[in-house]
């Protein structure tokens, strides 16, 4: 049975103090241009605040693989524009994208989060594959 290409799978998750970040990733054909090797990826995130007192994400560190082994770093402030403040038990989700010169890559990076103290923490957000549905390593 084939799946559906917008079918989301979860690729990774990975849990820093009691915050844990899940991944789902999917290739996006319909803004792809796979003759002029330009494939797109959305990816959803869900952050989870399993701990026992609220922080903010502040800023975001990608390390963004393509197939070949080309490292882009990418950093800036919160996601998707915001800056989410998340109380022990609130959940924050986003959808992203990104765009890779070949079939298939992989991404991986951190969150820099502040707690209400001042003190701040680097969320791991494990890595993830980029690939086209049933492409070959």
């Amino acid at each position: 049975m084939l799946l559906p290409v917008t079918k989301l799978r979860t690729l990774s998750q990975a849990s820093t103090y009691g915050l844990k970040v899940t991944v789902e990733s999917r290739y996006v054909p319909e803004h792809s241009q796979p003759r002029a090797s330009h494939f797109v990826f959305a990816y959803h995130i869900r952050i989870d605040n399993q701990g026992t007192e609220p922080v903010q994400l502040r800023t975001r560190h990608w390390y963004i693989t393509d197939g070949v082994g080309e490292v882009r770093e990418v950093e800036g402030e919160g996601v998707v524009g915001q800056k989410p403040t998340l109380a022990p038990g609130e959940s924050f989700e986003y959808t992203s994208g990104a765009s890779l010169p070949t079939q298939r890559g992989s991404m991986r990076g951190t969150y820099r989060m502040v707690r209400t103290d001042g003190t701040f923490f680097d969320a791991e957000i494990a890595p993830f594959s980029l690939e086209l549905p049933h492409s070959l390593n």
